[in-house]
């Protein structure tokens, strides 16, 4: 009798084992089979920006044994009733979560969150999941500009190099910057990148314009080339195309692009880039629905948890020492010791801001009603995760 029940014993610690290392597969790596999993794309792989989305998606899909079947991908979905559709479509194959990555398609993924409660709409660089209550719909980005500060701190090593070197002098330290739109969140990112830049080379000036296009190569190329007639030294991005880097490859220009390394078009010139590794809240979102568990309202991953990241350094191109000083100032974003936004870094109108009102709270109506400045910093993206940053400009950067 004893022999028996020691067997049924084993029997079932075996089966509660094999339970056990089920449910934590769910989260470690093999998503449940019959999970479904949408992806609604602005552009396609041919725009940098929604690459690294769908990159990511795809190593995500890896990591947790999903099947092909089992992530659907829509691309060229424009800001408008075509977002919509696709989340609808997208629903109606089954997808038990869907992913938008553009800010204007958030009023058409709130619309079908409201249509379909039993679906999770996760919306990236949204600004109305802490307004719109839903239970299901949610939105986040990263701390990106801690990337764009340390991608602007090889910058800054390179225009140092080129000034020692005699090839420019420090008043020609000058930066083009080619923008998208002049929103919030392409304000952040160029101030964090000129505040990195300017942390090593202290005669550091940005020249900033903008195409009024996420993804337009042709206009993206042409405002390189502009700047650098202008007499910029240096091109950095945020647009989503490869026309600034080939354009920077053209002439001879260092360049410091975003989403993607750029190498492979710029051999010569391409210094690094930044950008969000989507996968990380991918693998959070997705899992959160395989174990049932809560998708935060509003997420902004940071560096420290390796949701903010820089592609590869190009050896070639950058200055002498410039990987030892990335990794050094890296290490003090990430315990807390610089701030990327402190306000005794920069001025505006030659003052130093002691206080800032931002448009933190979306009601749709782009009132500013949130004190920012919080213990000597902007307090970016701490009470929304989209940005919100929007001074144009601090001293030392200028639109051409």
């Amino acid at each position: 009798m004893k022999k028996v029940l020691s067997v049924i014993l084993a029997v079932v610690m075996l089966f509660s084992l094999v339970a056990c290392n089920s449910n934590n597969a769910a989260t470690d790596g093999n998503a449940a089979a019959d999970v479904k999993v949408g992806l609604i794309c602005l552009h396609d792989e041919n725009s940098t920006y929604d690459n690294n989305f769908i990159q990511a998606l795809k190593e995500v899909q890896t990591a947790l044994g999903l099947k092909d079947d089992q992530v659907l991908i829509k691309t060229n979905i424009d800001e408008s009733d075509a977002c919509y559709n696709a989340a609808a479509e997208l629903v109606e194959a089954g997808c038990d979560i869907i992913f938008a990555d553009s800010f204007g398609h958030e009023s058409f993924m709130i619309q079908a969150a409201k249509e379909f409660p039993e679906v999770q709409f996760c919306h990236a660089t949204g600004t109305k999941s802490q307004t719109e209550g839903l239970a299901n719909y949610h939105n986040a980005f990263a701390a990106i500009y801690e990337g764009r500060y340390l991608a602007g701190v090889a910058a800054g090593m390179k225009l140092n190099e080129m000034i020692e070197s005699g090839k420019i002098t420090k008043e020609q330290a000058v930066i083009g910057y080619v923008g998208a739109f002049n929103y919030a969140e392409v304000v952040s990112g160029m101030t964090s990148f000129f505040l990195g830049a300017r942390s090593i080379c202290e005669s550091a000036t940005m020249k900033v314009t903008y195409t009024n296009s996420w993804f337009d190569i042709a206009k993206e190329k042409e405002s390189a080339l502009n700047l650098i007639n202008s007499g910029c030294v240096l091109i950095s991005q945020h647009a989503d195309s490869e026309g600034a880097p080939k354009a920077c490859e053209e002439k001879g220009v260092p360049n410091v692009a975003y989403n993607i390394s750029t190498i492979s078009m710029g051999p010569n010139t391409a210094l690094i880039s930044s950008k969000i590794d989507w996968s990380v809240y991918f693998k959070l979102a997705i899992n959160a629905v395989v174990n049932g568990e809560k998708i935060p309202t509003d997420y902004c991953g940071t560096m420290k948890e390796g949701a903010v990241k820089l592609t590869e350094l190009n050896e070639k191109a950058a200055a002498a020492g410039t990987q030892a000083k990335i990794d050094e100032i890296k290490a003090k974003l990430e315990n807390g010791e610089i701030k990327v936004f402190d306000t005794s870094k920069f001025t505006v109108g030659g003052k130093t801001l002691t206080t800032y009102t931002a448009d933190v709270v979306d009601n749709g109506d782009f009132v500013p009603e949130t004190e920012a400045i919080e213990n000597g910093q902007f307090a970016e993206s701490s009470k929304r995760s989209a940005p919100y940053f929007d001074i144009k400009y601090i001293d030392g950067v200028s639109e051409l």
